[in-house]
């Protein structure tokens, strides 16, 4: 039985542009790598966590987009880092895509340097139905001001509904 997610894994065609990014400007931590076959093994909490994040190396012909992924989305401690790479992201003239409240969850959505999608998020701990956002300025709301915010849509879009289908095999 799965109990969570592993890691995520990117081929990527400038390795080194890549674990440059994801070390210096998101601050993971590199656990292994071996430069010879073009992989790196990297961590935010390397103490429990050997990797969240493994980049490869694209060998030969230009990598395939992957099809179908969403983003690839890492927690923050608190809304404070979240605005400092948020402002770090800025600093660097990262696209970004978006910056909204789930209720659940405060996010800044952007793109790394091979167009793969990336979520920083910090989770509120708010009971709100998901399929939910709504903008939010981390610039220019206060900490207080985005979790007011945030907390406000538990009565308005309801709390977590879970499974309306039935759940099994597909026919």
């Amino acid at each position: 039985m799965v109990t969570k997610l592993g890691h995520v894994g990117i081929i990527c065609n400038d390795f080194l542009k890549m674990r440059d990014f994801y070390t210096r400007v998101i601050g993971l931590t590199i656990t292994d790598e071996d430069p010879d076959r073009g992989s790196c093994f990297l961590s935010a909490d390397p103490e429990n966590e050997h990797h969240e994040l493994a980049l490869g190396r694209a060998n030969g012909a230009e990598r395939p987009k992957t099809q179908g992924l969403g983003q690839v989305s890492f927690i923050v401690k608190d809304l404070d880092s979240l605005k400092k790479l948020y402002q770090r992201l800025l600093d660097e003239k990262v696209r970004i895509d978006r910056c909204v409240t789930h209720g659940i969850s405060c996010s800044v959505y952007f793109y790394d340097p091979e167009d793969n999608r990336v979520e920083l998020y910090y989770k509120t701990g708010y009971n709100v139905k998901q399929g939910f956002s709504q903008p939010i300025d981390l610039k220019k709301q206060s900490n207080a001001e985005l979790l007011a915010f945030s907390q406000s849509f538990e009565a308005t879009q309801g709390p977590f509904q879970g499974a309306k289908l039935p759940v099994g095999r597909a026919r």
